[in-house]
């Protein structure tokens, strides 16, 4: 599953400065609990339990912050938390926080992922509600699941002329406009993490989102795709049910 390309043909191509005012940081941070934290005396864990839980609510007052469980769904890790804010530093101080708790002290990351929202430039002027590739707030509809993965294209990809690019792009939404319920987050990684791209896929259905990964291998936007695993099924959760489910 792809969407990208950060060669610029001209001018004209670039974000306005409004667009570009308007860019969030995506951070995506993957969490996993020791052993040592189910074995705990009930009394520390529910203390170290209310501190993360405090420092959650403290900072999701200002942040966009989503919780995700993924036990089931992955065995290296217990939850994800998806972060979506405009400066940096609160990010840092947020989840410097939830570490110095009581259950955080318990806690590994074994996964994270930075990236910026950003309009795709391969769009023009076309318009659909929830598969643009961004990240508008007031299109942040909570659904059930979360599908995220970091992507990474062939250099080659970035040699094919942009008119190329941009008739490989619109196969590739046209396939996603067959699927109006997945709504697609692009975040763009060049130069802040080891990715090119962070996709973030919501959506109620994991069957309808397996159809349309398998529908989209077959597209010619596939065939430039590098790399875009780990690949992590997330279960939309609240903060309490986040904090039970690790035991």
């Amino acid at each position: 599953m792809d969407e990208g390309g950060v060669v610029m043909e001209n001018q004209a191509s670039r974000d306005t400065p409004e667009e570009a005012g308007k860019r969030k940081f995506m951070r995506y941070v993957f969490f996993k609990a020791a052993r040592e934290w189910r074995s705990l005396e009930e009394g520390k864990k529910s203390q170290g339990a209310a501190e993360f839980l405090a420092a959650l609510d403290k900072y999701s007052r200002a942040l966009d912050v989503r919780c995700y469980s993924l036990v089931g769904t992955r065995g290296d890790v217990d939850f994800m938390l998806w972060v979506v804010a405009e400066d940096l530093a609160p990010v840092q101080e947020f989840v410097a926080e939830l570490l110095a708790t009581g259950l955080g002290k318990h806690l590994e990351v074994p996964y994270s992922f930075l990236a910026m929202t950003r309009r795709s430039k391969y769009l023009g002027s076309h318009r659909h509600q929830g598969q643009e590739g961004g990240a508008e707030e007031e299109s942040r509809r909570l659904t059930k699941y979360a599908f995220v993965y970091p992507l990474v294209k062939k250099r080659e990809w970035y040699k094919v002329p942009f008119a190329e690019r941009q008739r490989i792009m619109a196969e590739h939404f046209k396939i996603g406009h067959k699927y109006p319920s997945i709504k697609i987050n692009t975040g763009y990684s060049f130069g802040l993490d080891d990715q090119e791209f962070v996709l973030a896929f919501e959506g109620d259905d994991p069957a309808e989102f397996l159809e349309l990964v398998e529908e989209l291998r077959s597209s010619d936007a596939s065939k430039y795709t590098e790399r875009e695993t780990p690949i992590f099924t997330c279960a939309s959760v609240d903060p309490q049910t986040l904090v039970r489910l690790l035991g």
